[in-house]
């Protein structure tokens, strides 16, 4: 156990068992108050085990998908421990299915508990957190929305969702030292069962993606990383910008283009844009280098 959180205030939904779980009870062990969110019962238990190792912990039984629970919760946080200082975006579900074969309900359910779960808990601790001039946000993501996966349309769609929103927050947030992050865990859990080979599961464990988490969520967090984690594990990854082409004054720009993606492709002096205004400047710069 460390004291590196000692006295921060954290949340996690979906903690209830699995990775959320690991997340509370590695929190509480770096000496942070948690707020366990999780729908039912299950929730109780878990705060219970943290108080039972020493820790001070309360449970919420809410749906992230309702903002008046999220606000309650936020609310309950408040009420207990005085402030708000990390909030950990775990809830999920999974409706895997091809999306020939998904029904729109199946989609939306999954946009529902992933995007506006996390939109949901984030807008209820946001003023709080830049009234007090401090605040830690970690987004679930996945590989599956980074990289694609077959079947999880809903889920990868969701997943990606949420890095947008997490790129945005992370600006917004900077100026009142609020950091927004990413975790792409790998991990077996209820929800992941079945999906990876039988020797996954004593590597893969929820536990090994947790101090992942502490990294995200201390004094010196950084801002605006995504950070993959399993097994022990860790990685970084980025949605970069190639140096790409200009050919604004062909005479066949499409057939130029086409003719020459794996130049736009090649990822040679590919560069991490620092914002959405980044593709447009550089692409004036490449045109005014062009006419000079």
């Amino acid at each position: 156990m460390s004291n590196g959180l000692q006295q921060r205030v954290a949340i996690v939904t979906g903690a209830g068992g699995g990775l959320g779980r690991a997340h509370a009870l590695e929190l509480a062990r770096h000496g942070a108050r948690v707020v366990v969110n999780d729908l039912g019962e299950s929730a109780g238990a878990v705060a219970e085990e943290i108080r039972r190792g020493g820790g001070q912990a309360i449970a919420h039984a809410g749906d992230v998908s309702r903002y008046e629970d999220m606000e309650a919760m936020a609310a309950a946080a408040v009420a207990a421990f005085g402030r708000i200082d990390i909030l950990v975006n775990n809830a999920g579900i999974l409706r895997d299915r091809t999306f020939a074969k998904m029904s729109l309900d199946e989609f939306r359910l999954v946009l529902d508990v992933h995007v506006m779960g996390a939109v949901n808990a984030t807008k209820a601790v946001w003023a709080g957190m830049r009234e007090q001039n401090y605040g830690r946000i970690v987004m679930t993501t996945s590989s599956s929305g980074l990289y694609g996966n077959f079947g999880q349309s809903n889920y990868g769609a969701a997943k990606m969702a949420l890095v947008g929103l997490m790129q945005t927050l992370a600006l917004e947030g900077a100026s009142r030292n609020v950091r927004v992050n990413c975790l792409a865990p790998s991990a077996i859990t209820a929800m992941t069962e079945g999906l990876l080979p039988p020797e996954a599961t004593a590597v893969l464990t929820p536990e090994r993606v947790s101090p992942g988490l502490i990294a995200l969520v201390g004094e010196d967090a950084p801002t605006r990383m995504i950070l993959l984690a399993g097994g022990g594990s860790f990685e970084c990854a980025h949605i970069t910008m190639t140096q790409g082409i200009h050919i604004a004054d062909e005479e066949d720009p499409a057939g130029t283009l086409g003719a020459r993606l794996d130049e736009v492709r090649a990822r040679t002096e590919q560069a991490v844009p620092d914002s959405g205004w980044e593709q447009p400047r550089h692409e004036l710069a490449k045109a005014q280098a062009r006419q000079g």
